[in-house]
């Protein structure tokens, strides 16, 4: 029972300098009479094992090697935090749909940032909130404006029975006809733009709704990188 306990002692030392975020701290004075004691701890617990186990010493030192293999594990898990967070990030950005946030991030100031994976087909998608409807939206640096295909504009709570199709513009199945309208706010996570200018295409004109520079164009940055698309806000 008491090994067990000793060994519980330096498992959770070694946890509580993995938290502590900051390598410096193993080597602060404050932090040196822990240090102290883990070793005491140690060398107790190996005396205790000689003692416990005089006529079977392999098992003893089996034991001590196991707990010395689990400290170091954790001292290498502290080394290498940053790189290990990094493959977890991109293990999760792999198995999150395209089109779902990946990561978000929020600066001292309040600025939020966040992350999308490329699309199979190699486009970019977003889920956004519009007019608090959610709907999903390729992200296209090459329109000039949020574009909306019928089916989500009605979800976002435009009457399309009352549209004018005036404006005439390109898209990948040619040219077609759009309405204006201005939408009450776009959200893309913690990322929100109000009274944003946007069209309704024809219907049949448009296969999926576009998020074009009348909301990218408001942002503090964007930037592809890879397979991953960072907006700003």
């Amino acid at each position: 029972m008491l090994g067990w306990i000793v060994a519980a002692i330096i498992a959770l030392m070694g946890l509580f300098f993995m938290l502590q975020g900051d390598a410096k701290q193993l080597a602060d004075p404050d932090n040196s009479i822990y240090i102290g004691i883990g070793a005491v701890f140690l060398a107790v617990y190996a005396l205790w094992l000689i003692g416990a186990y005089r006529d079977r010493l392999g098992q003893a030192l089996g034991y001590l090697l196991a707990w010395s293999l689990i400290g170091f594990a954790l001292i290498a898990g502290y080394s290498y935090r940053e790189e290990f967070s990094a493959v977890a990030n991109r293990i999760v950005g792999e198995l999150v749909p395209a089109g779902e946030i990946v990561a978000t991030e929020t600066s001292p100031s309040g600025r939020s940032a966040v992350r999308f994976r490329r699309r199979g087909d190699g486009h970019f998608v977003a889920r956004a909130e519009v007019n608090g409807a959610s709907i999903r939206m390729m992200v296209d640096t090459g329109a000039s404006s949020v574009v909306l295909q019928t089916r989500d504009a009605r979800r976002a709570g435009i009457d399309i029975d009352g549209l004018s199709y005036t404006v005439a513009v390109s898209t990948a199945n040619g040219m077609a006809y759009a309405a204006p309208v201005r939408l009450g706010s776009i959200a893309v996570g913690p990322i929100v733009m109000r009274n944003v200018e946007a069209l309704v295409a024809k219907p049949g004109s448009l296969n999926e709704s576009l998020l074009g520079m009348s909301f990218l164009g408001r942002l503090r940055s964007y930037e592809f990188s890879g397979a991953y698309l960072t907006l700003k806000g």
